[in-house]
């Protein structure tokens, strides 16, 4: 009797290490297995404000679902065997924070792209170019200094504001938001598919206002080294950081006060750049 429950006993023991092996069980190239199962099956989000942002995604996916949460809006496809969601996130800061935290919640992706169209600051950078935003910053966040009343404004002495982030307890303070370098660096590879102006890398600025004031634009291009402007980008990297999650900033420019382009075309800009948002995400899932 006291032999079998010795026998047993091993037995048991036996059991509970093979058991143990088996849930930390590597692949050969050393890398846990489930993990890297299950990222692959994380889809890869693209955001688009408007219609004119993502039609060319949706075109691409062609067998999407349609999902709605509240007011915003998921199609949840794949694009070369790789799955995507994209999300409609809506015009302006607090939308795109808000489909932000909702695409994070119920499609937990494994990197979000954060495209589309954007007014030029730069007078090298023109209608049609596509910007790698390597970095985005909230424009609007401004302080300015006491003036008494009928003494005016003076838009010199105005200071841009840092955003702050809590990590691990302790707040930071954030001037801009920088992009994935890993993800800046696929977007660089592909950018000779680009077919209707130049890629450069660039900085992106937000805010809830469309500047149309050369002077102001110039401001902005001068304090803080924008490249461009749109009402959603700092907002969504600000979500995702706070998350963790990989962000890119893409933005093709529909108009530009500062160039003598002489062109606003908010359709054209969108597709182009909803197509070179195609094959960022084509190379990310090589």
């Amino acid at each position: 009797m006291k032999t079998s429950l010795k026998a047993l006993g091993l037995l048991a023991i036996l059991l509970t290490v093979v058991v143990i092996s088996g849930f930390g069980s590597s692949n050969a190239d050393g890398g846990n297995s489930s993990s890297e199962q299950e990222d692959a099956t994380k889809p890869v989000a693209v955001q688009g404000a408007m219609d004119v942002e993502v039609s060319a995604l949706l075109d691409e996916m062609e067998d999407y679902k349609t999902e709605q949460q509240g007011g915003y809006t998921f199609y949840v496809g794949e694009i070369d065997d790789i799955p995507v969601v994209v999300s409609r996130t809506e015009v302006g800061m607090v939308h795109a924070a808000a489909s932000t935290t909702l695409l994070i919640d119920e499609y937990e992706p494994k990197a979000i792209i954060n495209q589309g169209t954007a007014g030029g600051h730069n007078p090298n950078i023109h209608v049609f170019d596509t910007i790698i935003g390597t970095e985005v910053m909230n424009i609007g966040s401004i302080k300015t200094d006491h003036l008494d009343d009928e003494k005016g404004m003076e838009p010199d002495s105005w200071h841009f504001m840092k955003t702050q982030m809590r990590e691990d307890g302790d707040i930071k303070e954030v001037a801009s938001f920088k992009s994935d370098p890993e993800l800046v660096e696929k977007a660089w590879n592909v950018k000779e598919k680009y077919g209707y102006g130049n890629v450069v890398k660039g900085k992106i600025g937000s805010a809830d206002v469309w500047n149309r004031e050369i002077d102001r634009i110039q401001w902005f291009h001068e304090k803080a080294g924008t490249d461009a402007e749109e009402m959603e980008a700092a907002s969504v990297a600000q979500v995702a950081e706070g998350f963790d999650i990989p962000y890119l900033s893409i933005r093709t420019i529909s108009n530009s006060e500062v160039t003598n382009d002489g062109i606003e075309d908010l359709e054209k800009a969108g597709q182009y750049g909803a197509e070179f948002a195609i094959e960022v995400v084509k190379e990310i899932g090589k």
